[in-house]
């Protein structure tokens, strides 16, 4: 039976921090880098109702990044699958460091076939599959 609530944990890196990845000028930890732990989680929940061939994509992201968390700090990311129908998924996402909660947030992903979503994708460039 799949899984409804995953939690994954981290060390932040400096490859995290905001002022690696162009979110800000502070070491610590970014909110992008933050997000896409989240959809991760989330993304990891979503594949296990699913067949081979299909995936999913995010379409919508929420996140309230209350609290800065260092570099080396251990920090545990959760998202909770809180709504499902036929092709979308939507999540309750929270996360927190060693010193108490930093983020939380909403997330949705929506099902789609990974060839037919690439070959899509492709022909916005003009290509031809």
């Amino acid at each position: 039976m799949p899984v409804k609530t995953l939690k994954k944990e981290y060390t932040v890196t400096q490859e995290m921090l905001a002022k690696h990845v162009g979110s800000g000028s502070l070491p610590v930890l970014g909110t992008p880098v933050l997000a896409a732990l989240f959809e991760g989680a989330a993304a990891e929940i979503a594949q296990g109702y699913l067949p081979e061939g299909v995936t999913t994509v995010g379409t919508e992201i929420t996140v309230r990044h209350n609290a800065p968390t260092p570099c080396g700090a251990k920090i545990t990311v959760e998202a909770e699958l809180t709504e499902q129908t036929e092709r979308s998924f939507r999540f309750r996402l929270r996360a927190e460091d060693e010193a108490g909660e930093i983020a939380d947030g909403d997330h949705s992903r929506v099902s789609v076939k990974a060839d037919k979503f690439e070959q899509k994708a492709q022909a916005r460039r003009g290509e031809r599959p």
